[in-house]
């Protein structure tokens, strides 16, 4: 063949000719695009003041704002931050060698307070509300029915338990109920 040199000069079967690769090329300042933005500060509007915050903490406090608007994506990135927050705090805290025994009396009202703070449920602001005497009424949330819902898919309810579901469902009639069991 013409043009392929003396063999001495020839790359050897199975030889990359280019043994350490591509050169990465190098940013100016050492820092990735993200690095820069995540590193600056921003101004923003809170009750009505202004303060400077980080992006990451912008972005953590919109988040928020959109879990508590209802946006199931931002409620379970809420939840995931509340998790990672909650190891965090139980590595660093120093193991107690001894075990706390709780006196305190169980009060059914906390389960009501924990459906408010996750949005499982919402105040019943019906006129035909049970009286408050008998604890605050509450509704259970359309989303968190479909959850229940789909997880009983095996299992089928009674035309009374969808009444009952339905009667302590805000906005019942937005959902698509199973076919109820005949009894």
């Amino acid at each position: 063949m013409t043009g392929t040199g003396p063999e001495s000069t020839r790359f050897r079967k199975g030889q990359s000719g280019n043994p350490k690769g591509r050169p990465r090329k190098e940013s100016a300042n050492g820092k990735s695009a993200f690095d820069i933005v995540i590193d600056r500060t921003l101004t923003m509007t809170q009750n009505g003041r202004s303060r400077e915050a980080s992006v990451d903490e912008a972005l953590q406090h919109k988040t928020y704002l959109d879990a508590v608007a209802g946006d199931p994506a931002a409620r379970r990135e809420i939840l995931k931050m509340i998790a990672k927050r909650e190891k965090a705090i139980t590595a660093k805290a120093p193991r107690a060698p001894t075990v706390k025994v709780i006196t305190e009396a169980w009060d059914p009202r906390n389960a009501d307070e924990a459906l408010l703070i996750l949005g499982v449920a919402a105040r019943d602001t019906r006129e035909e509300a049970p009286p408050a005497d008998q604890g605050e009424p509450l509704m259970l949330e359309p989303w968190a029915v479909e959850a229940a819902l789909a997880r009983r898919a095996a299992r089928r309810l009674s035309i009374e338990d969808i009444n009952e579901a339905r009667r302590c469902t805000r906005y019942a009639d937005s959902l698509r109920w199973p076919a109820p069991v005949e009894e």
